[in-house]
């Protein structure tokens, strides 16, 4: 910087205007808040880098996921052979009592590697037969790595993988050795026993579950008339004798189906599958129990991308299985998606209602602006504060008295004096609706004054400015908090914990029975589900890959939901800019 430029700064330049003496002063625009612009474009570099790194992360893990992997089969230096998919891999020092049993050829090994090692480890499965998923294996142990072909990956409904050799089959009750196992009679017979078992669960859910319901009701009616007119009334004692003859009826309706899945098992036993592990050690298993089996080792790329294509169906259709960590996810997908519908519904009409009453008919002043800091406070609130609020006054005051208003019969059994899908939405909602309101008043208050002036001179009341003037000019800001409302409460878990999502829903919170929609039932939801296949599973390393898939699926559905939000949000924008779609 020249000497000239520091002295103006410093002294300026004296004009006079208006007969006034004026100084003014130069600034060397180049220069004034370079290191500020570096910096705020260095934070804004960082933040993209970070953002995009966590999604890259969670992307490539989660895609690939459902992708086979070969089957390894290691051969160690003191004679063991194990057989699993190699997962993942990494470099560390072994220690001292660990280099003190190696052999010279493995210190030699670490010297050179300057007491590093490279260990992989690989998903053995067999849990049933091992106690154990995954074992590691350290480079300076293996002494041969092959890949046979004659490998399977079998995933069953129960025990997870197993990972082995086909040492025969039971197909009728007749045994076939492995040698002479037509492997396209195998897989016709593992498709027929699907379908068995398929079967079996229909008849569970769609028959016997009506079988109970209608047991239930009966049961209900008896006692809703000994409560109505006493336990020694006529009343109570005709409708007793006329539920137990119904419900004797439907006992045997109910002996019938167990009888039918009866002999579906039956035929289950008699087609069987012998499965070996490198070791030795046979399994024998119902082939109804086999979701699916392919030799790893021995895909052609259509192979695995038809497996691959079938994983994802499973994980998008079906529920889960062990423990949540195979299987699919459909009831926490769709009671995500429930729960953040019930909530837009609950929380638009009160966000905008309140945002309407603060900017267009409040009286300006302490009060109101109480209420606005109140408001902004609220936004900063802990979510697990709101779950034991919502528990305390959703489930235990107001579910309670529902309870005993309209479902004496079923007390102390609570309907909806529990933790349920409404109460979490509603708890939800709470959380959610001070984003609205004050998203929904910025926008209100960005409708310029004189379109309100404008519509009072012509006659319009107050109201109709509001509804034909200022709700859609200010719709699309408005539409802007619905959607950050939508974001947000779609991945709380916290509070949900305490209002209703389960590890496992017995039921749908939908079914073939009056009211079709059970909004009192509990649900599963797709961030607890993260949370309980990575924390609280029996092998968190056997969970991480549903833990990067179903974050994966979490966010697509985030994205969705959103994307939409914001279209209708364009659309609104271009009919009142327009008048036009």
């Amino acid at each position: 910087m020249s000497t000239e430029i520091a002295d103006r700064r410093a002294t300026g330049t004296a004009q006079t205007v208006n007969g006034r003496a004026v100084r003014r002063f130069t600034a060397d625009v180049s220069a004034v808040g370079e290191p500020a612009l570096w910096g705020f474009g260095g934070a804004l570099a960082l933040g993209i880098i970070l953002i995009a790194g966590f999604l890259g992360l969670i992307f490539v893990n989660g895609v690939t996921t459902f992708w086979p992997k070969p089957i390894a089969v290691v051969e160690t230096v003191d004679g063991r052979m194990l057989a699993g998919v190699p997962t993942r891999t990494g470099v560390y020092r072994p220690g001292e009592r660990i280099v003190e049993a190696m052999t010279p050829e493995q210190r030699a090994f670490l010297e050179e590697n300057q007491g590093f090692s490279e260990r992989t480890l690989f998903r053995t499965a067999n849990f049933d037969l091992t106690g154990d998923d995954f074992t590691w294996v350290s480079d300076y142990q293996k002494t041969e790595v092959t890949f046979p072909a004659d490998f399977f990956y079998f995933e069953r409904r129960e025990w997870g993988p197993f990972v082995g050799r086909i040492a025969g089959i039971v197909i009728d009750d007749v045994a076939i050795p492995a040698e002479a196992v037509d492997m396209a009679l195998l897989r016709r017979e593992q498709r027929e026993a699907r379908g068995r078992f398929e079967q079996i669960r229909r008849i569970e859910r769609r028959d016997i579950g009506a079988v109970n319901y209608r047991i239930e009701q009966e049961r209900l009616s008896r006692r809703r008339a000994a409560l109505r007119h006493g336990a020694d009334s006529p009343q109570a004692e005709a409708a007793a004798a006329a539920a137990a003859t119904r419900i004797a009826q439907l006992e045997e309706e109910f002996r019938s189906h167990q009888d039918r899945i009866a002999a579906i098992r039956a035929i289950d036993r008699e087609n069987r599958i012998v499965l070996e592990t490198i070791d030795g050690r046979q399994k024998e298993t119902e082939l109804s129990q086999i979701v699916r089996f392919f030799a790893a080792n021995d895909l052609s790329f259509t192979d695995k991308a038809g497996i691959y294509v079938a994983r994802w169906h499973e994980f998008l259709t079906t529920e889960p299985r062990e423990a949540n960590m195979e299987g699919g996810v459909l009831p926490a997908i769709f009671g995500t998606v429930m729960m953040t519908m019930i909530m837009v519904v609950v929380v638009a009409p009160f966000g905008v209602i309140t945002a309407l009453y603060l900017r267009e008919y409040a009286k300006q002043g302490r009060i109101v602006s109480a209420v606005r800091i109140s408001v902004n406070n609220l936004a900063g609130v802990p979510s697990i504060v709101y779950g034991v609020f919502g528990l305390g006054f959703f489930a235990y005051t107001m579910g309670v008295t529902i309870d005993q208003l309209f479902f004496p019969e079923r007390l102390p059994s609570p309907t909806f004096g529990t933790g349920g899908i409404l109460w979490a939405s509603l708890t939800l909602a709470l959380l959610t609706v001070p984003v609205v309101i004050v998203a929904s008043e910025e926008a209100l208050a960005a409708v310029p004054r004189s379109m309100r002036e404008g519509s009072l001179a012509c006659g319009a009341s107050k109201w109709q400015t509001i509804r034909y003037v200022v709700l859609p000019k200010a719709l699309p800001g408005i539409m802007t908090g619905l959607i950050l409302a939508m974001a947000r409460g779609a991945g709380e878990v916290a509070p949900l914990m305490l209002v209703g999502v389960v590890k496992l829903a017995p039921a749908l919170p939908f079914d073939q029975f009056f009211p079709f929609i059970h909004l009192e039932r509990s649900f599963m939801h797709l961030g607890f589900h993260i949370f309980d296949v990575g924390f609280q599973s029996r092998n968190s390393e056997a969970g991480k890959p549903m833990v990067f898939v179903t974050t994966l699926l979490l966010l697509t559905l985030i994205v969705a939901m959103n994307s939409t939000a914001i279209i209708i949000r364009n659309r609104l924008k271009r009919r009142y800019a327009t008048g036009h779609f």
